[in-house]
Parts: C-alpha cells; structure tokens; sequence
C-alpha cells in the first residue's frame, strides 16, 4: 500500500464520500445527506479522513473531537480494499489527529451486528465497553 494516502475530505468530496458509504459502510445515518456531511466537513474540516490509492477512494472514518472525548464514526472500508490494511491506516490517523489536538481516549461507534467490523476494530486494540449503554434521542426541528 505504498501509494495509499489519508487526507481530510473537502467539500468538494461530499457526494463521492455519500456514494461510497452506500457501498461500503453497514447501516446509515440520519446524517448521511449532503446536508450532514457537508455540515461536517464545514464545522472540522480535519474530522471526516479519506484513505485513497491513485483517486480511488478505500476508506473513511469520521475522527470528531469535541474537546474532551475522541469519538469515531463511519469506518467503512471499500470491499475490494478489505483486509489489506486500509482501516489501521485510517484509525491510525484519527488517533494522530486525537493525540495532537489533546485527547486521551477514543471510543467507536459500532453496530453490534457488524461482526466484520468487530474484528477491524479489536484488531486495532479496541474493545466494548459494557458497563455502558448508548442513549439517544432523534431531534426534530
């Protein structure tokens, strides 16, 4: 993967980055429209991390850091792309980015029913943690 680079997503990126989790991330969001990922990139342009080999897009993780926890969401890895090191390459980016903005724990958002992801994530020394549950709430406008 001597060619394989990470870089921030633009928006000039945010359709491409939509497409491609139409293809290669498990699930969706209530954010993945134009209007939520361009949101992102316009409110932490360094948070949403392409990993990308000769233009082709192989991966993304959004690394969002609200000043005191690490949070990372939508890792998804191309299927072609799979199992040759593309995630560690992103998850190692997104815990640079932490480390340099001053963050001391990471934590993930993963579908319990994922279980390929489960093994990308624990292969990259992440684990869950039981003792808590996720809570949310949809918010209307």
């Amino acid at each position: 993967m001597n060619e394989m680079r990470v870089r921030p997503a633009g928006p000039g990126d945010v359709e491409r980055v939509l497409a491609f989790w139409r293809l290669a991330a498990e699930g969706s969001s209530v954010s993945d429209d134009v209007a939520g990922v361009s949101g992102l990139v316009a409110r932490d342009p360094e948070a949403l991390l392409l990993a990308e080999c000769e233009g082709e897009l192989a991966g993304t993780v959004i690394a969002g850091f609200d000043g005191w926890r690490c949070h990372l969401y939508r890792l998804a890895v191309a299927p072609g792309w799979r199992r040759r090191g593309v995630a560690t390459l992103l998850l190692d980016a997104a815990e640079r980015r932490f480390l340099a903005l001053g963050g001391r724990r990471a934590d993930a958002m993963v579908l319990r029913r994922n279980a390929l992801a489960h093994r990308a994530w624990s292969a990259n020394g992440y684990g869950p943690q039981v003792d808590w549950e996720r809570w949310v709430k949809p918010l209307s406008g």
